[in-house]
């Protein structure tokens, strides 16, 4: 007798993320490219919003490069265009207004992207983050003025 259900439309490609979960062997390119061009649109505000308080935008735009590297495989952009768009929707499963705890699920969701195509992120696409991320700061921190 043949079971039906989510087991049987998801081939699997064993454990590949060392959570003992296995990863989905067939990535739907409808959704990876719909992931990619909501990522593509709201990412940018999303860091310049959060530029003071959120400490994994470094990680989150290095995800970005790699993702939008054209030497990335279709695989590794996939899951991480996936856990980027998780980053930008404000109402996910710990909503971001929240102080302190906001992000934690976001981390999460991209921190194990990352560790699942780890080798995909190149330092350049780290150094590229960093390099970014300090020119917003400037950009967008105020300047004080100090009366003479």
């Amino acid at each position: 007798m043949r079971r039906s259900g989510l087991g049987d439309a998801m081939q699997t490609a064993g454990d590949r993320t060392g959570t003992g979960r296995a990863l989905p062997a067939v990535i739907d390119r409808f959704r990876a490219e719909r992931d990619e061009r909501y990522v593509r649109r709201g990412l940018w505000n999303k860091l310049r919003a959060n530029l003071h308080r959120v400490p994994v935008l470094d990680q989150a735009l290095a995800a970005y490069f790699c993702a939008t590297d054209p030497v990335t495989p279709f695989r590794a952009k996939a899951m991480l265009m996936g856990a980027l768009a998780y980053f930008i929707l404000p109402s996910d499963t710990v909503p971001d207004w929240m102080v302190a705890i906001g992000f934690a699920d976001d981390a999460a969701v991209l921190a194990a992207a990352i560790q699942a195509v780890r080798s995909s992120m190149k330092p350049e696409h780290q150094e590229r983050a960093r390099t970014v991320l300090e020119t917003e700061r400037r950009r967008h921190t105020p300047t004080r003025h100090t009366p003479t």
